[in-house]
């Protein structure tokens, strides 16, 4: 009653472990309300475990032991033991458990101690163990022990494959002398352990028999459906057995009785089973004083309230109890809120709910009515669709679903069904969130770790709802490391019940009465940089979501006339600093205000003293810079505020924000009093501010800053990763947006006038004008610069062979087309307008370029292959002997390269409108075309004909065409504006995967929820033979260059965004290295590693030194784990050193260290948990530096923290082994992902790349070989990477077709182009990679130009600043020779900026 009351005022409860009694018994009568005797005696044990958790954590030194010995729980088995006295003379029954669901701990418990209390003739021995426990060796040998006496084993969800395989070679050796041996739901191997009398499943996985193959094929089609159909089998096989009188029904019977108590869940349920197991399998067996009834059945679905007299079957019954007994006495309305609530019925049936109690409690406090319906499958679709709408209609009764379950919507940890479960959001359309209990850790152990949830956890529960399109993974509830039982975590579900309100309210209020913010960046700083975004036109694109807003009703006041004028009417003056009050100033906040709404601003003083500091205030008052419009502000985010100080850039952990960033977020959600947040593009600060990796406290500043507004987040369909971490860390719902159009580079000045000069050459190599052809060509290379990318004679052609002329030609003609034909992205992207048909047809030439064995029943060839297959020819020889060289081979693949482009474009114009767009694509009836019309030719037929290719066949084109055209309707398919209106009017927003369109096209149509992919599938096997392709290259170039020596170590980066596109390839390049072959297991998870025979190998194993991205260490940690064991297999394998350089500077180290080598074998690193990147791009950003050595201290500090699969809780700062292990490195090496991405569009290529610090660590002080792998054609390259950053700076910052395209998008253009030279400048400090003539070109294209620049200080004078200021900055610093007129003139034109910016005329 007292609880009802405290709803019913609409006070808010606390809900302590005390409350945990307050948990009413299925049954019990509605106005009495009396509660479980049994539950309130749980429950007083609960609270007796709460109260002695702390006396465990002091004697375990739970949270600091965790990060001492580096696991992520030491929770103590032996607390949970029960012992009968040694005087107890009863039968004594010993079981041994493992399980992974804690809650099952306390009902064993109690089940032992009422068959202890019951029994006259038997007594229970029960020692459980958590299956993460076993991580521990301590618990591991103290579980093998209890073993070797034990009668009964059992074991459930257990799918964790190393730990699997402990529970199996721990138990298998024993199984034979246990009585019984009972596993529920398990990886197979367990399962094959199950022994109950004549019941056994040791030949799991391995009958021929035609019912097992029967339910093989059942359990693939079928899903988590069939997971319910077992569980409906479960309740009526039993009682077929029973009238059976062999004893192999019996004991099969048992098995399903066994299930069934289990999934009873019960203390009483429980005690049973123990009881069954001790009168049927127990040696020497005594009577049983009580009877044994069967087990207690609860419904497979339901709806369940804390206060309801029963669970519920029927949704009619459940809202008449709900209307009429519970909402007076709650204070709830008709008009009142609803929140779905989806739970697991295990929670409930083993009395372990209080977690449950808690939010539904507080949902209530806070005026909503609730729906909580639960499952004991694993398909909670099921409940869904037959709850979530009113009865009879297909019209849902909530508002907003919060699922407590933490798993995917369809399957458990084993498997899942995607599909069925996107098809059951999108027709209930409501948002999705995805709240999770913790099951490996404490709460005192998340607490305290900075990693925050535990991998697997991560894996499971959080990346595989993303795929559903779940939102914000808040945890709810913790683990009592003592009892196993759950703990509500009060300010976790305040938080997750005030963001389901907002999303609540978002469906219910009036559009015309929304506030939305929209939050812009602007990075770097200081440099006319509002509104950055990768790829994106910002202001233009804004502009088009306003109209979008204002057409659905939203108040956007009076909008300025263009994008144009909404820029400057935000920025003022386009010319801001972000340091000066130039930008439109919003809101100007009292530091006594700021105080009042900022409830966390003391936790800033540390960093950054008392408010209002430096940044983003005049002195007195915190500035918030933006301009409203209506209902609509535009926000500029402010930047992390510790870019210009070198010596904060140096420390190992990233600052706090500061007070100007967190009065930002206070004023959108306390004074502008915001419905939602829109960030603007790729990407802004908020998610990257320090805190956990995962499963946010409220501690974490992404979660302090986002408070409760629903963060909308428009992201690059690219970026996959630093999306996942904007949803993960911040709450993103995001919504994607394509790259711009790609199109190829093609040829321009000298370039072209030697594509001309090759062309001669082709014509009359047989005549005599081939000699001084050739020596024109070879004099027009050096003048390109191209002596360093081909080998060029120095002597004349006439003393050549005529085939030496032809490869010298057909190398440079190689060269040519290498760069004619690189993608590049054309101007900058706005939201909302798609690509025009011609501006898709580069990227349809790229999707036909690549074989999809996946797609249809036969897979489907690539053009290039079809077409050189007409010819007799295989496409991948072409490819080796065009990269040799060959001209004949040379101008075959340039030939197939047309004509592929020609068929494309010949596609795609038969479905282009007088506007050049595409309004339907045209699509042939291709069954009818091959039957009746066998004389008319299809458009691309046509085109490949005219091309020289009238082999080709309409039957081999067909499957790629009609591809084609169906990739083609995803292209020009526009839902960025229609998934942010979804998203604004509280509706779920469609989940779709994100990567590289033309790798994988499901990417597109873009507006979808980006998801990455279920961290635990990579590498997939065409990844590890992708990634043993280009590692063989590098290592034989390497050979050949190095006089038949292999490079004893190699130094790479591992990105999140690269190894999603790839599913892992540069996961299965460092793993090959290694000599290593990883394999999944029998559920796809790729979790097993084989050492490769050196004899198979053929080359010794190579040391690796891997340097992972911050976003990889948050997305893959479980792969980090999968690498670390890799090295250490290497490292201890019985090899001479000379076949084995791993264990050779293993060995070597553990020497000079003092430690195992298991220890010194230490290779993979990366930033401290909550922090990102070097810092080393900030500092070249700036500026600010005084010399290398500055930026190679800052590399050490910030990457110098070592991950090790021995204690993966924890990653400690190793700066002596990650200095000694980059001593050796002979090569560094980087993967390119994706065609729009190279190594000067983005500055994290550089930030990572060591190869000047390697060399200050080298004995020998010698420079390492650098190395860039690009996988983004169907024929993989390896460059060097200064052929690289020649090759980049080519095709885009010196090409005309980019940079002209790029000024053309104005404002924002002239800042991607500053963007690039700066980048450039990059790769000569850390790695001196940039070659003269780059510097001097890029002076003489922008700087020597007088109109050139006149336009781009006319569109943006602070980039064209920074472009001035990067040209002497390089030249200052010994990276560029020229001439003194050259520096003069760039001098002048500084001043000449420097007063345009100043208003000096």
């Amino acid at each position: 009653e007292r609880s009802r009351k405290g709803v019913a005022t609409g006070r808010r409860r606390s809900i302590t472990m005390g409350d945990a009694a307050f948990v009413p018994a299925a049954g019990s009568a509605p106005k009495s309300l009396r509660w479980s005797a049994s539950v309130g005696a749980a429950a007083s044990g609960v609270r007796a475990a709460s109260a002695s958790h702390s006396r465990v954590q002091r004697a375990n030194g739970c949270g600091v032991a965790m990060q001492q010995a580096g696991l992520f729980t030491q929770s103590d088995p032996a607390v949970r033991r029960i012992k009968p006295e040694e005087s107890d003379t009863r039968r004594r029954m010993k079981v041994v458990y493992v399980v992974l669901e804690s809650q099952y701990q306390s009902t064993m418990s109690k089940a032992a101690m009422l068959v202890n209390e019951k029994q006259q003739n038997l007594s229970v021995e029960l020692c459980g163990y958590l299956v993460e426990e076993l991580r521990n060796a301590k618990n591991f040998e103290a579980f093998k022990e209890d073993l070797k006496d034990a009668n009964i084993f059992i074991g459930s969800l257990i799918f964790v494959q190393e730990l699997a395989e402990k529970v199996v070679a721990a138990v298998e050796p024993v199984r034979d002398q246990l009585d019984a041996c009972v596993v529920f739901p398990s990886m197979p191997e367990v399962m094959r352990l199950n022994k109950l009398g004549t019941f056994s499943m040791a030949q799991l996985g391995q009958s021929k028999s035609a019912i097992a193959s029967f339910m093989k094929k059942r359990k693939q089609s079928s899903g988590a459906s069939f997971e319910d159909g077992m569980l409906k089998m479960l309740r009526t096989l039993p009682k077929v057995l029973k009238y059976l009188p062999s004893d192999k029904a019996q004991d099969a019977r048992s098995f399903m009785m066994s299930f069934q108590y289990w999934l009873g869940g019960s203390p009483e349920n429980i005690e049973n089973f123990l009881l069954m197991l001790a009168e049927k399998y127990l040696t020497d067996a005594p009577s049983v004083s009580t009877k044994i009834v069967d087990p207690e059945v609860y419904p497979d679905v339901g709806i369940w309230h804390p206060v309801a007299p029963k669970m519920f079957e029927n949704l009619d019954e459940y809202m008449a109890w709900y209307a009429k007994d519970h909402m007076p006495l709650a204070n709830l309305n008709k008009d009142s809120p609803t929140i779905g609530i989806v739970m697991q019925r295990s929670h409930m049936i083993t009395k372990d709910s209080c977690h449950y109690v808690a939010l539904v409690s507080e949902l209530e406090a806070r005026g909503a009515r609730v729906i909580p319906v639960f499952a004991g499958g694993l398909d909670f679709t099921v409940p869904m669709n037959r709850f979530f709408y009113y009865t009879g209609t297909e019209t849902a009764n909530v508002d907003c679903v919060v699922s407590l379950t933490g798993f995917a919507l369809v399957g458990g940890p084993a498997k899942q069904d995607h599909p069925k479960a996107i098809a059951a959001l999108k027709k209930l359309d409501r948002p999705y969130m995805c709240a999770l209990p913790l099951v490996f850790q404490t709460t005192e152990e998340w607490k305290e770790s900075e990693l925050g949830l535990h991998p697997i956890q991560v894996a499971l529960q959080v990346s595989l709802p993303e795929l559903d399109g779940a939102l914000e993974p808040v945890v709810f509830a913790g683990r009592d490391g003592a009892t196993g039982r759950s703990i509500p975590l009060q300010d976790r579900i305040d938080q997750i019940c005030s963001r389901a309100l907002k999303w609540s309210s978002l469906r219910r209020k009036q559009n015309k009465e929304k506030k939305v913010a929209v939050a812009v960046f602007s990075f770097p700083p200081d440099k006319g940089n509002v509104g950055t975004a990768a790829y994106l036109d910002v202001f233009g694109s804004i502009y088009k979501v306003l109209e979008g807003l204002a057409a659905q009703g939203y108040q956007v006041g009076e909008l300025p006339p263009s994008a144009e004028d909404l820029l400057e009417e935000v920025v003022n003056d386009k010319q801001a600093k972000l340091t000066s009050p130039d930008l439109n100033i919003a809101y100007r906040m009292p530091v006594s205000e700021y105080e009042e709404v900022c409830d966390y601003q003391e936790a800033l003083h540390e960093n950054w003293g008392p408010p209002p500091g430096h940044l983003n205030t005049d002195g007195k008052n915190l500035l918030v810079y933006g301009k409203q419009f209506g209902n609509i502000f535009i926000g500029v985010q402010p930047t992390f505020g510790y870019e210009g100080d070198p010596m904060r850039l140096l420390f190992s952990k990233s600052a706090s924000p500061h007070h100007g960033f967190a009065a930002f977020y206070a004023y959108l959600e306390r004074i502008f009093k915001a419905d939602a947040v829109l960030h603007f593009g790729t990407h802004g600060s908020l998610e990257f501010m320090p805190g956990k990796q995962v499963g946010m406290s409220d501690t974490c500043f992404p979660d302090k800053l986002i408070c409760s507004l629903p963060n909308i987040y428009y992201y690059a369909a690219n970026n996959p990763s630093e999306a996942t971490i904007a949803k993960r860390r911040s709450y993103a719902a995001t919504i994607s947006y394509l790259t711009p159009p790609a199109e190829n580079a093609g040829l321009y000045k000298g370039l072209k006038e030697l594509s001309e000069l090759v062309a001669s050459y082709q014509g009359a190599k047989n005549s005599g004008r081939a000699v001084s052809i050739v020596n024109t060509i070879v004099e027009k290379a050096r003048q390109c610069n191209m002596d360093r990318d081909v080998d060029l004679p120095e002597v004349d052609s006439k003393e050549l062979e005529p085939e030496q002329r032809d490869n010298i030609v057909g190398k440079v003609y190689k060269k040519l087309i290498e760069i004619e034909s690189r993608l590049l992205p054309c101007g900058l992207h706005t939201i909302g307008k798609p690509p025009t048909a011609n501006e898709a047809i580069a990227t349809l030439v790229n999707i036909a370029g690549l074989d999809r064995p996946e797609e249809g029943e036969n897979g489907i060839k690539s053009l290039p292959r079809i077409i050189a297959e007409s010819v007799d020819r295989d496409i991948d020889k072409i490819y080796a002997m065009s990269d040799r060289g060959i001209l004949a081979d040379v101008e075959l693949l340039q030939k197939i390269t047309s004509a592929s482009r020609a068929a494309v474009k010949a596609c795609v114009d038969s479905s282009v409108n007088s506007d050049g767009r595409v309004e339907a694509v045209a699509r042939f009836d291709f069954g009818k075309l091959l039957g009746s019309l066998m004389g008319v030719k299809t458009p691309w037929l046509k085109a490949l004909s005219d091309a020289g290719f009238p082999k080709c066949v309409e039957e081999d084109l067909s499957p790629l065409f009609s591809y084609l055209q169906a990739c083609l309707e995803e292209v020009i398919r526009d839902n960025e504006l229609g998934g942010l209106l979804s998203a604004l009017e509280g509706r779920y927003i469609i989940p779709g995967p994100g990567g590289d369109p033309i790798r994988n096209p499901d990417v597109l149509p873009t507006g979808k929820n980006l998801h990455a992919l279920d961290p635990q599938t990579i590498p997939t096997m065409a990844a590890v033979d992708s990634a043993k392709l280009v590692v063989d290259r590098l290592l034989e170039r390497q050979r050949l260059d190095n006089d038949g020596a292999y490079p004893e170590t190699i130094g790479l980066v591992l990105w999140g965004t690269d190894n999603i596109k790839t599913y892992g390839e540069s996961l299965a390049q460092v793993l090959w290295m290694l000599g290593v072959r990883p394999s999944p297991d029998q559920l796809g998870r790729v979790s097993k590693l084989q050492l490769v025979p050196i004899e198979e190998l053929g080359r010794p194993r190579i040391d690796v030194v891997v340097n992972c991205s911050g976003v990889f260490r948050d997305l893959f940690i479980n792969q980090m784990a999968l690498l670390d064991r890799a090295v250490k297999m290497a490292a201890e394998a019985d090899e001479p050193d000379e076949v084995n350089y791993v264990r050779k500077h293993a060995r070597a180290q553990a020497e000079e260290l003092g430690l195992s080598v298991r220890d010194a074998a230490c290779r993979v690193f990366s930033n401290a948990s909550g922090s990102y990147s070097s810092n080393v791009s900030l500092t070249i950003e700036n500026g600010g530096w005084e010399n290398e050595k500055q930026l190679q201290d800052m590399y050490v500090s910030r990457k110098a923290f070592a991950f090790n699969s021995d204690t993966p809780g924890m990653m400690s700062q190793n700066e002596e082994i990650f200095k000694r292990s980059m001593s050796t490195v002979d090569v560094t090496f980087q993967n390119l992902d994706s065609s729009e991405i190279s190594l000067t569009d983005v500055s994290h290529y550089f930030d990572s790349d060591p190869t000047k610090l390697v060399q200050s660590l080298r004995k020998d002080g010698k420079k390492p070989s650098s190395f860039i792998a690009d996988t983004t054609t169907a024929n993989a390259q390896v460059r060097t990477l200064s052929e690289t950053v020649r090759l980049d700076s080519r095709t885009k910052l010196l090409n005309p077709k980019w940079y002209e395209g790029m000024i053309n998008s104005g404002y924002e253009g002239v800042r991607e182009v500053a963007k690039r030279m700066r980048n450039t400048m990059g790769w000569s400090a850390t790695a001196g990679a940039v070659d003269n003539w780059v510097y001097e070109d890029a002076n003489d294209t922008f700087m020597a130009d007088a109109e050139m620049q006149k336009k781009l200080m006319d569109l943006n004078p602070n980039s064209f600043r920074q472009m001035v200021t990067t040209l002497l900055e390089a030249n200052g610093r010994g990276y560029w020779e020229t001439s003194e007129d050259n520096l003069d003139r760039l001098r002048e034109l500084y001043q000449e900026v420097e007063d345009r910016i100043e208003g000096v005329e």
